[in-house]
């Protein structure tokens, strides 16, 4: 059934506020100090409202949020080589959370771990290609490490913020 105009607009305007909150949230992530001395480890503070949305917008919706968001925070602040990394994990996680949300066998905080892990190897992929060496999966452990704890914890945040979200979005419509 095609949407009415109104919530046409409404959606529009979800997806708006979605896009530009995932974009501070990585600008916030940009200006805090994380290094632990392995490149490519973040909380991941985008990925927490990709991962509310597909909870509550679904796949589709997500997506997009995703894909604006790595393109729009790539273009803003770390350029096109590592805007190429983000699009590889950010992909790849995003393929296997939708696939594990619409199962629903995991808690959104396992969904997110899975989500965490394959971000990582999707940016060891690309580094792999780039650096033409398979050397880099020497980080694996590491990164499988720091993909689970950051997991949880944007797994478990995503988890409160869905269902406060969700009561919100009925109340609205």
């Amino acid at each position: 059934m095609p949407l009415r105009r109104n919530e046409k607009t409404q959606r529009i305007v979800l997806y708006g506020m979605m896009i530009a909150l995932a974009f501070v949230f990585s600008y916030l992530e940009h200006l805090i100090p994380f290094n632990f001395g392995i490149p490519g480890i973040k909380l991941g503070l985008g990925n927490l409202v990709v991962l509310i949305a597909l909870y509550t917008l679904g796949s589709r919706g997500a997506f997009v949020i995703s894909v604006v968001r790595i393109v729009l925070t790539g273009l803003t602040f770390s350029g096109l080589f590592s805007m190429i990394y983000s699009l590889a994990g950010g992909l790849l996680s995003f393929v296997v959370m939708a696939l594990l949300a619409k199962d629903n066998r995991l808690h959104i905080t396992g969904v997110s771990i899975c989500g965490g892990v394959m971000h990582n190897i999707g940016q060891l992929l690309v580094a792999m290609v780039v650096l033409e060496t398979v050397n880099v999966w020497f980080y694996l452990p590491v990164l499988l490490i720091s993909g689970a704890v950051t997991g949880v914890v944007i797994g478990i945040t995503g988890g409160l913020l869905v269902g406060r979200l969700e009561q919100f979005l009925r109340q609205t419509r």
